[in-house]
């Protein structure tokens, strides 16, 4: 299949940097905007500068505010929205996106309350069952300054997962194509909370030898809740697990881990929401429906549960890191 026009569904961060990438790769790509100053800016000035400031943005990059311009007529549409709006945007995309769509996630995270994964309420929305996740420690800014790094692509049809890859394969964003969709994603929504844990015991300074316990147990329970969704244990071990589990919990990209390292110094998540402006830690909305899961499928995993009560019911966050000290 050729592909010509991509869409990029979401102009954040991540979403901006992907959709540079494709456009030097020579792709017409259609970035869609949630917000209709963002795409003016974008147009008339080749920048993003909320989400992805000091980087130039191709001319054959159309930013737009009507989703129906955005993916229609394309070949590839891409969703790189926050996981706890991707249902309502997959809603309002689902009659411009025709069969012969190839359909792709960037996005890391579980639905609240159903559980379900991202690739799941897109099949649902879509009526698609051939979705392609692309997960890996690959953070927005070092992709966008070509600063080299390792993806995985996944879905249930190898022929779509290696024409994913291929159109992502840039010689600084290497894509390993991956056949492990359930795994790959509740990797991508575990990490996100371990790196709020790890940035709690740099707030506090509780040194590296906490924080790599933190992070094995926050590993082991990434394996746990896994393997009950049948997925290969040796995709945790990957580039999708360990990989982006390390990039997250130690970059000062990182923005959960940001978040842990406010909350450690006593702010609110609103104070914190604040000061990130606009951003979105993930992590925060994925400790809820992640803790949800658990609760529901009765697992066992203490650094989930004190993540959910420190976040949600208020613990003591020294009182919560200190029991998962005792528990390691």
């Amino acid at each position: 299949m050729k592909i010509s026009k991509i869409s990029m569904i979401g102009a954040g961060s991540w979403g901006t940097a992907l959709a540079i990438l494709l456009a030097e790769k020579g792709y017409k790509v259609s970035l869609w905007a949630r917000r209709k100053e963002l795409a003016d800016e974008i147009n008339k000035k080749g920048e993003n500068s909320q989400y992805l400031k000091n980087i130039k943005i191709p001319t054959n990059i159309i930013a737009t505010h009507s989703m129906k311009d955005a993916v229609e007529n394309s070949d590839m549409v891409v969703f790189a929205v926050p996981s706890e709006f991707l249902r309502h945007t997959a809603k309002s995309s689902a009659s411009f996106i025709k069969n012969n769509m190839i359909v792709v996630h960037v996005v890391k995270g579980i639905e609240e309350n159903s559980g379900k994964l991202m690739s799941e309420v897109l099949e649902e929305e879509l009526k698609k069952e051939d979705i392609a996740v692309l997960s890996g420690p690959n953070h927005a800014g070092e992709v966008a300054n070509k600063l080299p790094t390792a993806t995985v692509i996944a879905s249930k049809s190898k022929n779509i997962t290696e024409l994913v890859a291929e159109v992502f394969y840039m010689p600084y964003f290497k894509t390993y194509p991956h056949d492990d969709v359930a795994g790959v994603e509740i990797c991508g929504a575990v990490k996100n909370i371990v790196a709020i844990a790890i940035g709690v015991c740099d707030g506090l300074k509780l040194g590296d030898n906490a924080k790599a316990s933190i992070l094995t147990l926050g590993l082991s329970e990434m394996g746990i809740i896994a393997r009950k969704f049948g997925a290969k244990r040796e995709t945790c071990y990957g580039l999708a697990g360990v990989g982006d589990l390390v990039a997250t919990c130690y970059s000062h990209h990182s923005r959960n881990r940001f978040v842990g390292e406010e909350l450690a110094k006593g702010k609110s998540i609103g104070q914190v929401n604040k000061e990130m402006h606009g951003m979105i830690a993930e992590g925060i909305k994925n400790t809820k429906a992640v803790y949800q899961l658990c609760r529901n499928k009765g697992i066992k995993t203490p650094l989930m549960t004190h993540a959910y009560k420190v976040l949600y019911e208020g613990m003591d966050i020294k009182e919560a890191i200190d029991q998962l000290l005792d528990i390691i």
